[in-house]
């Protein structure tokens, strides 16, 4: 067990994180036209897109998805994650477990996610705190 400091640092949300793609472009383009993120910021080997939640830096190089294993994103409701997820399913997704897609965070979680990759291989995931909670009526 890691001792304690006398003051430890509070941290808020994120702000950016940056990941290394094959094609910054490309990885771009891929964002924002499924997401609702849009280009802030351009420099030599990177894009930086963003919403009013997050910002996403993609700088070239290679890509390690086991690196992070994965990350998540919280949507609004059920009916926000059943909409996504016919979304992803139009567009041609890689989405995680086809035909039970929505489930549990971890066994036993009132938390209820699906997971996506994108085109580099990295594991995402679309979120609802307490999902379990609202009605679960299928798509």
């Amino acid at each position: 067990m890691t001792p304690r400091t006398a003051a430890r640092v509070r941290l808020g949300a994120v702000g950016h994180f940056g990941l290394s793609v094959r094609d910054p472009d490309r990885s771009a383009t891929w964002w924002s036209a499924h997401f609702d993120l849009d280009e802030i910021f351009r420099y030599d080997g990177g894009v930086g897109l963003s919403n009013d939640a997050v910002t996403i830096v993609l700088h070239r190089g290679r890509p390690s998805p086991k690196t992070i294993g994965h990350m998540s994103f919280h949507v609004k409701d059920m009916a926000a994650l059943r909409s996504a997820l016919r979304s992803l399913e139009r567009a041609g997704i890689d989405v995680e477990d086809p035909g039970d897609e929505i489930g549990p965070e971890a066994p036993g979680s009132p938390h209820l996610g699906l997971w996506f990759h994108d085109p580099d291989g990295y594991r995402w995931e679309l979120s609802v705190q307490n999902g379990a909670k609202e009605k679960t009526r299928r798509r």
